[in-house]
């Protein structure tokens, strides 16, 4: 019978379904079905998630396996960085590696093991990448920009200025001051711009960003198919090439900077490397419950805690104790 993975990268949690694992693949429908149902925080498997995480067989040459990252509204993201850490551990130990490539549907990233980011938090890291800041790569319009960073968008909101920058998943990013992380403002510009309007087509992931000190940052991000969450992989890195291009002397190229998000904390790494911007992803990739389930129950997006055999990784404890000894930052409510 296959086993899922439920799992978290900095609290961001998915469920691992590995399709090569399986007799039949999953269809897309059926990856959809499956995913808007075991994920919902009502209904769903364990509590829910933000999506699933679909392993599969690589399509590009010198990759070990592919990704496709299924949000919890049953659309697709082009690239989830918390969640390729935690694939990146599930195929590690599938295939005995510690560095190799994962497809996802725009490049082919390097990820590697890393040391443990302290007792029982296993640690891997990730490359993001490729990045472009046009206005077509998100996609953007009617701003009367082409390229947004530090830029004014009063059609946005007033008196704050953004960054738009695709990583390649498309963010938004402002630097705020505390209290404006303390209200309601990101909440009420990520539904307005992931729903029907004249700026992004496509919707977006926004992020807003209050700096800490010197190389540290806390982000908060509401995310594209998901809502609030409590922390975005390709956000964080995103909001961190921001940090340094727009505020050289509090971050710099090259140096890991340390990025507190509502789930904990990561630590990221910005490159500019052959006239290319790209980042390193360093964080948590936690396992907290195996899951044997029926491949018949996939198949038809029905699987309910009672019929699978559920056990807990303990990990979970191991990771809440390394947050609990982060500093208490108090920026959200």
């Amino acid at each position: 019978m296959p086993t899922l993975l439920k799992v978290h990268g900095s609290q961001n949690q998915f469920f691992i379904l590995d399709q090569t694992s399986l007799e039949q693949p999953l269809t897309d429908p059926e990856l959809r079905q499956l995913t808007q149902r075991i994920t919902n925080p009502q209904t769903g498997l364990l509590g829910g998630a933000d999506g699933v995480l679909v392993v599969d067989k690589p399509f590009r040459d010198g990759s070990q396996a592919q990704m496709r990252v299924i949000n919890a509204d049953g659309s697709e993201a082009t690239m989830c960085g918390n969640g390729l850490r935690t694939v990146a551990r599930y195929v590690a130990s599938r295939d005995h590696l510690d560095q190799f490539k994962v497809d996802t549907i725009d490049a082919s990233l390097r990820v590697r093991k890393q040391d443990d980011l302290a007792a029982g938090v296993p640690a891997f890291a990730v490359e993001i990448s490729p990045v472009r800041f046009n206005k077509e790569a998100l996609p953007f319009d009617n701003l009367g920009h082409d390229r947004l960073l530090d830029t004014p968008a009063p059609e946005i909101w007033p008196q704050l200025r953004f960054s738009a920058i695709a990583v390649p998943n498309p963010h938004l990013i402002s630097f705020v001051d505390r209290p404006a992380l303390q209200d309601d403002v990101l909440g009420v510009i990520g539904r307005r711009l992931n729903g029907e309007n004249p700026y992004f087509s496509d919707g977006v992931n926004v992020n807003f960003a209050h700096i800490l000190g010197q190389n540290q940052l806390f982000v908060r991000t509401f995310e594209r198919g998901v809502g609030f969450t409590n922390a975005c992989g390709t956000g964080m890195s995103a909001t961190s090439l921001a940090f340094v291009l727009l505020h050289p002397d509090q971050a710099s190229f090259d140096q890991p900077l340390d990025v507190f998000n509502p789930g904990g904390k990561v630590r990221t790494i910005v490159h500019y490397q052959d006239q290319e911007y790209w980042i390193e992803l360093i964080g948590n990739a936690t396992f907290t419950h195996r899951i044997t389930v029926d491949e018949a129950a996939l198949h038809q997006g029905n699987v309910q805690e009672a019929d699978c055999q559920i056990m807990d990784t303990g990990e979970q404890e191991a990771y809440q104790a390394f947050v609990d000894q982060l500093p208490k930052l108090n920026l959200v409510n």
